[in-house]
């Protein structure tokens, strides 16, 4: 995918942000598209169908969050939030409605064109990485049933959502069912780069126990090894 190709969203009311963001875009010779309110930002999404969606939480007419959870409704696309709100309890939101990364504000433009290469590597080669998986139907554990071929979920027959990366998450463990894995390799396969901060691997795991387990105070089939990583354990009884 070359860079006059792909197609970027700036939705970011803030005018010296927006012109930041857009002159980094246009350096950097990516076809983009900068708007102020949520609505513009959807009414592009909709209409244009863009690659990445480079977003601000704060804006004048709804909350970035509204529209993370409006755009999964009908698109994976990578969403990248860059915000002014640090507080963990804003990335937890944001992460868990659908986002793919968080830059807080302020930002070094190198560190979110990183960030960019990865999402948009990691969109092109998402069905790839999952390959060995997609070559079964589906996969089954106990209670839990993932259509590959569809991208469903099911627990005890009963269809369930699951965002982007909870799903990307579910389907790695299921790979390596019984085995665990590292808290750095799973943020490596399913982020892209290294990290050092687990937080937004913990939100997810927890969110996606919520959804997948029958007892989520009881795990029984997403395990933790503290200080090491997670595994998925391999469930006899239905």
């Amino acid at each position: 995918m070359e860079n006059d190709v792909i197609k970027i969203l700036i939705c970011e009311d803030d005018p010296s942000v927006n012109k930041l963001l857009s002159l980094t875009m246009e350096v950097e010779e990516y076809d983009y598209t900068a708007v102020q309110t949520g609505k513009d930002a959807l009414r592009e999404l909709v209409t244009h169908r863009p690659d990445v969606l480079i977003l601000d939480l704060g804006l004048p007419d709804m909350d970035g969050r509204e529209i993370i959870e409006k755009v999964r409704g009908f698109s994976q696309l990578p969403i990248i939030v860059v915000s002014a709100r640090g507080e963990e309890t804003d990335k937890i939101g944001a992460l868990d409605a659908g986002a793919d990364d968080y830059l807080t504000k302020p930002f070094s433009t190198d560190e979110l064109l990183a960030r960019l290469r990865v999402s948009l590597r990691r969109a092109k080669f998402a069905d790839k990485n999952l390959s060995a998986l997609t070559e079964k139907t589906e996969f089954i554990n106990g209670w839990l049933r993932i259509d590959f071929l569809s991208k469903c979920v099911f627990v005890n027959g009963e269809e369930i959502h699951l965002t982007p990366i909870e799903y990307k998450l579910l389907c790695l463990l299921s790979e390596n069912i019984d085995r665990v894995l590292t808290y750095h390799f799973i943020v490596k396969e399913i982020w892209g780069y290294y990290e050092e901060d687990f937080s937004a691997l913990r939100v997810f795991a927890n969110t996606l126990r919520k959804k997948i387990e029958l007892n989520p105070a009881h795990p029984k089939i997403i395990q933790t090894h503290i200080g090491v990583g997670y595994r998925m354990v391999k469930i006899d009884e239905k």
